[in-house]
C-alpha cells in the first residue's frame, strides 16, 4: 500500500486547516498529521500491519468527508519556486549538493505544516529553481524564508516567486536577497 490523503479545510473564520494520513511501512504505523496550515502540526500514530492500513485510510478518508475536508485540486493552488542564484550556468557538484539539501528542507518543512509539496527542481541559466505546488503563497513563502535561514540553504541567494498553477509563465516576485523587480525561472 502507497500513496497519502491530503485534505483541507477551512473554519467559519476561514483559516485553512489540514490533515493527512499515510502508511508507514517501515514502522508498520498508520500516521495522521493534522493543524492549522502554516503552523506546525500534530501527528498520531497506530500501530497496524498493512492489511489493517487499507480499512484506516478508508477510515480516515470517510471520517475527513463528513468533517467537511477535501482535496484542493492542484487548478486551485500555486507555484511557489524557490530559486537560488549560482555561479555557473550549468551549477557545480556543490550546487547538486544545494540542489538535495534543499530539496529534501524543504519537503519536510512544507509537509509538516501542510504547506504543500515539492514538485521537481531544475537548473537553468545561473539558477537552481525548486518549484513546490502550495495552498497558500504567503505562508509558504514565510516557511520557506525560515527553512532556507535555519537549514544554511545559502540565504543570501535565495529569490522567491509565485504564480497560479494554470498561469506559469507570470511569476511574481515574493522575495529577494538583492534589490529586484521581476522574476523568472
Amino acid at each position: 500500500m502507497s500513496g497519502i490523503i491530503r485534505v483541507y479545510k477551512r473554519d467559519d473564520d476561514g483559516v485553512l486547516h489540514f490533515r493527512e494520513g499515510w502508511f508507514d511501512e517501515d514502522y508498520s504505523q498508520f500516521v495522521m498529521n493534522y493543524g492549522v496550515v502554516g503552523h506546525q502540526s500534530k501527528t498520531e500514530e497506530t500501530d497496524a500491519d498493512s492489511d489493517a492500513a487499507d480499512g484506516l485510510m478508508d477510515a480516515f478518508a470517510v471520517q475527513c468527508a463528513e468533517d467537511g475536508y477535501a482535496e484542493i485540486p492542484d487548478e486551485e493552488q500555486f507555484w511557489v519556486v524557490a530559486q537560488f542564484a549560482l555561479k555557473t550556468r550549468e551549477g557545480t557538484e556543490r550546487d547538486r549538493y544545494l540542489e538535495e539539501k534543499a530539496k529534501d528542507a524543504l519537503i519536510s518543512h512544507l509537509a509538516w505544516r501542510g504547506l504543500g509539496t515539492v514538485e521537481r527542481s531544475e537548473f537553468s541559466d545561473y539558477k537552481l529553481n525548486i518549484y513546490c505546488l502550495c495552498p497558500d503563497v504567503n505562508k509558504a513563502v514565510n516557511a520557506i524564508k525560515v527553512c532556507s535561514r535555519g537549514e544554511d540553504l545559502d540565504f543570501t541567494k535565495l529569490s522567491i516567486g509565485a504564480a497560479p498553477f494554470n498561469d506559469s509563465d507570470h511569476f511574481k516576485l515574493k522575495h529577494s536577497a538583492k534589490p529586484a523587480n521581476s522574476f523568472s525561472v
